[in-house]
Parts: structure tokens; C-alpha cells; sequence
């Protein structure tokens, strides 16, 4: 598997430029294909039963959380879709809704990938608070870090981004169903972005992780939602400021699985940046890599 494929932008396009390369992951094609070659080459193939229906991957930067991410899409060795739909956190933009960027293409040191226009119109069709708002997209890491192990495993594929800050029933459980139903009976994978608990002490953070992953591979977003909330208030600490920071993808990305079908959750990998050489232990970051299947007979 080489460089990613390209492909020319005209000019009546939009092309979103990567925010991210240079700082989250390399912004030189040869150094940014080989790393995540080597995350994707040192993730171990989980054996799973069932269709997979998409993913769960963390957003931070790859010397934190690629070898993560590695375990997430080497489920994709082997597979195709037509267009990848992208849910994750506004990390910088306000967003009321959810934000789409719904026409031209994203940029990354390996190429354009186009954005699937048709999909993104229909999403906004059934759904007025989903609108096409490119400035929300313009500086966020967490789905354009996805985009380049996409492009080292998939070929002739488009994206829809989608963003959102509002982690509210009244938010994610109509975006859920407009975007499973936008999805139906189409070659398409879920991707949902989010990290784990946020700034603990290491120990700290595998003992709230792992009450999160427990919840997530119950497939119940109502279950993981009363989870964390009742961790927290049980156990505060100066510098435990969340359990999950892309709530709002998380729980969209389980609701929309569900409807397409998905019946299974299997977390395949979990760290934090304490796990790695250049992580300290006394504020660190959590990250998980799911798959969600469609397991018939479940």
C-alpha cells in the first residue's frame, strides 16, 4: 500500500486544507504513510463475528494514540465502502445542531478525498439541524485525523464530516436516526471520534476508562450516559475534567449503528498517553479502538 490515491479539485470546489498535519500527525506524505502503515501493520486482527458497521477511534495526536487507532482500522484490511460518514466534537466551534461540510473535498498531505455530496444533501433534507458550516470544520482535528489511515486502506471513496457539541436526547437521538437513514442500503461505514477520560492520574484513568468501555460494549447510550454521570459525581478529582470528550459523537455513533443493524460492540484496544514513551503518569488522556457489527442470530 502506497502514498493515498489523489484526486484534481476544480476550481468551483471547496477544498478544506488539513489543519492538523505538521502538528497531530507528519505533514510529509512519505513519513505520514510509512507511521501509519507501521500502527496499522503492528495492530493485532482481531477475529470478530458478523458485518462490520463502523468504528470507534480516538483523535489525539499519533504519537499518543495512533498505535490505538491501528487496532480500530485494521478491521478495514480487506474491506471497501463507496463513502465513510465521520461523527465527532467541535472541539473550537459552537455548533447548535450538527455541522456538515457538505460539498468539495478535504485535503490531507496524502491527497483530496471528495466529500459525498449527495448523502450530505439528503442529511439536510431530512434533518433542518443538520447545515452545512464549513467554518466549523476549518480547524478541528478530531475527524481529519482519521482521514489518513482511510486513505492507506480504502480507495475511490468519498466522506461526510459531521460535528457536534450538543450531546442532549433531544440532539443525538434525531441526528441518529436522520443519518441511519441517510445511510441505508448504501456501501457505507460509520466512524465515530472520540478520546477517553480526560487529565487523571494514570491509575485514575484506567479505573474510569474501564467503567466506560464496559458501558459502550453494553450498546446502550442511555446506560453510558447514567454510567459516567454517576462516576463523576462519585469521584471528583481537581484534575478529572471529563470520561469522554466526544459524548455527543459517541453517543450518535451507537445510535446510528443500532438502527443500521449493529447488535455488537467489541473494544479492541485501550490505552492512555501514560502507555507511551514520551507520556507523563500524573495528567493523562485515555483512548479506545471499537468495532460495531451486525451479528446475525444475536
Amino acid at each position: 500500500m502506497g502514498i493515498g490515491w489523489k484526486r484534481k479539485i476544480t476550481q468551483t470546489e471547496t477544498v478544506r486544507s488539513p489543519a492538523a498535519a505538521g502538528s497531530f500527525y507528519p505533514d510529509s506524505p512519505q513519513i505520514l504513510s510509512a507511521q501509519v502503515e507501521k500502527f496499522i501493520d503492528d495492530a493485532e486482527l482481531r477475529e470478530t463475528d458478523g458485518e462490520l458497521v463502523g468504528l470507534i477511534a480516538p483523535h489525539a495526536g499519533y504519537v499518543y494514540s495512533g498505535h490505538v487507532a491501528g487496532y480500530a482500522y485494521k478491521q478495514l484490511v480487506e474491506h471497501s465502502f463507496d463513502t465513510v460518514v465521520l461523527v465527532g466534537l467541535s472541539h473550537r466551534y459552537r455548533i447548535n445542531g450538527a455541522a456538515i461540510y457538505a460539498r468539495g473535498a478535504f485535503r490531507t498531505p496524502l491527497g483530496d478525498i471528495p466529500i459525498g455530496e449527495d448523502l450530505a444533501s439528503q442529511m439536510m433534507r431530512l434533518n433542518s439541524n443538520i447545515v452545512d458550516l464549513p467554518l466549523a470544520h476549518a480547524n478541528e482535528h478530531s475527524l481529519e485525523v482519521q482521514l489518513p489511515f482511510l486513505q492507506h486502506l480504502l480507495s475511490d471513496f468519498r466522506i461526510v464530516p459531521i460535528l457536534l457539541q450538543d450531546d442532549s436526547p433531544e440532539n443525538v437521538i434525531p441526528l441518529g436516526q436522520t443519518i441511519a437513514k441517510a445511510m441505508s442500503n448504501r456501501s457505507c461505514l460509520l466512524i465515530g471520534s472520540t478520546d477517553l477520560c480526560h487529565y487523571p492520574t494514570y491509575q485514575e484513568a484506567r479505573r474510569s476508562d474501564r467503567v466506560v468501555i464496559e458501558a459502550i460494549e453494553s450498546f446502550d447510550p442511555d446506560d453510558l450516559r447514567e454510567q459516567m454521570d454517576e462516576y463523576m459525581q462519585v469521584h471528583p478529582s481537581q484534575n478529572f475534567h471529563c470520561m469522554m470528550c466526544s459524548t455527543g459523537a459517541t453517543y450518535t455513533t451507537m445510535r446510528v449503528a443500532k438502527a443500521l443493524g449493529g447488535n455488537r460492540i467489541e473494544v479492541l484496544k485501550a490505552a492512555n498517553s501514560g502507555d507511551v514513551p514520551i507520556g507523563g503518569r500524573d495528567q493523562v488522556v485515555g483512548y479506545m479502538a471499537a468495532g460495531i457489527y451486525r451479528q446475525e442470530g444475536k
